[in-house]
């Protein structure tokens, strides 16, 4: 199953470096929103709240430290820069007694994010052929998404071992952050990073009629893709433990994991826009299954299929990003790509809130189910394949 790939030495470093960030990441994200409602008392608005600012954050900087690295040739003062930050921003959270404070915590832990991922992204796009870009992509959210299904189980592990004492599960995400940023500290830049050309300025007009299209097609379903937060707070809203909530996620992370080795060689030969076509059919198919879904079962199903929709879409959708602009803009263009549906997604968890404390908790999965089936129409425009 482990493809050559893997042998090139930077791909299973970034891998390796996500892994753990990732465990430090997914054992506090189901934790998060279920600290915020019944130790913080929050209402589901400010959760939307804070997910979305949190995010917004992350996506206004992608842009910018994208454009930055691909100006400056560099690539590795980002990572290092932004893998430090979220490892000291996760522990903050626990320390919170309101919340603000976890919107600090949260806002710092994404401006980490918000600073790696575009020259991080570029970098893997560097490291390897154009036609095992997708392959590459696909086993890197391999080890980043194994990351997140250890992450939850060390959760319900620590819930267990400390009597649901939250905070306690918040200070432990230090461990596997400080791992991670061991492994940030070993790595190398590609030696054929330099572009062709340098860049003098950002610009819409230097981006291709694709680009543009695709962006466009992304952000509208950016839009309806509110936090998974609203995910996991269904299934507990329907009566279920915070013990079965963490296990479905992960389940869902272990999905996408497990797929997305697949998915990343497959789009390399059938084409990366028809796997993000059948991505964004499967999550119209999910979100339509979270308005009438009751038993566990059900969201058992629902999540399995929300890690094949998360594998044919969440690398492949940079690989073909990079694709569709010239050499020398890739971070750029990941960048953009980040900040586009980071707004999109601000306003979406603002709006999930809203209509789940005002309207119905079934609102933000119509909404969502709709924005997805639009955005598939526009992608059909894109004419690369």
């Amino acid at each position: 199953m482990f493809g050559k790939i893997l042998t090139n030495p930077l791909v299973l470093n970034l891998g390796l470096i996500s892994f753990f960030a990732d465990i430090a990441s997914e054992m506090l994200y189901p934790v998060t929103p279920i600290f915020l409602t019944t130790v913080l008392g929050s209402s589901m608005t400010y959760v939307g709240v804070i997910e979305g600012v949190a995010e917004l954050i992350s996506s206004l900087l992608k842009t910018y430290s994208g454009f930055w690295s691909d100006k400056i040739f560099r690539r590795k003062p980002f990572i290092i820069i932004g893998y430090s930050l979220s490892a000291i921003a996760k522990p903050l959270t626990g320390l919170a007694y309101s919340w603000q404070g976890v919107l600090f915590a949260r806002g710092l832990d994404r401006t980490g994010k918000g600073l790696r991922t575009a020259p991080r992204d570029a970098l893997l796009a560097d490291s390897v052929p154009l036609e095992k870009r997708g392959e590459a992509f696909g086993w890197h959210r391999f080890m980043d998404t194994m990351g997140a299904v250890l992450g939850p189980l060390l959760a319900i592990f620590l819930i267990s071992f400390y009597e649901n004492d939250l905070r306690k599960i918040f200070l432990w995400s230090i461990l596997p952050g400080i791992f991670s940023l061991i492994f940030v500290m070993r790595l190398k830049e590609a030696d054929s990073l330099a572009p062709p050309k340098k860049l003098e300025r950002f610009g819409w007009n230097h981006f291709s009629g694709d680009f543009k299209t695709f962006i466009f097609a992304w952000t509208i379903f950016s839009l309806g893709n509110s936090s998974d937060v609203f995910l996991l707070m269904r299934v507990k809203a329907s009566g279920h433990s915070t013990t079965s909530v963490i296990l479905l996620y992960c389940l869902y992370n272990l999905s996408y994991a497990l797929l997305s080795p697949y998915f990343g060689t497959l789009s390399d030969k059938v084409g990366q826009k028809k796997c993000l076509i059948i991505g964004l059919g499967l999550f119209s198919i999910v979100y339509g299954g979270f308005i009438f879904a009751t038993s566990i079962i059900h969201f058992l199903f629902l999540f399995i299929l929300y890690g094949l929709f998360m594998a044919s879409t969440e690398g492949i959708g940079k690989a073909y990003t990079v694709g569709l602009v010239s050499p020398e803009r890739k971070a750029s263009a990941v960048g953009v790509l980040g900040t586009l549906t980071g707004i999109s997604a601000l306003m979406a968890s603002i709006g999930a809130g809203v209509l789940w404390d005002n309207y119905s908790q079934f609102a933000p999965f119509v909404l969502g189910m709709t924005s997805s089936l639009i955005a598939c129409g526009i992608l059909i425009f894109v004419k690369k394949k």
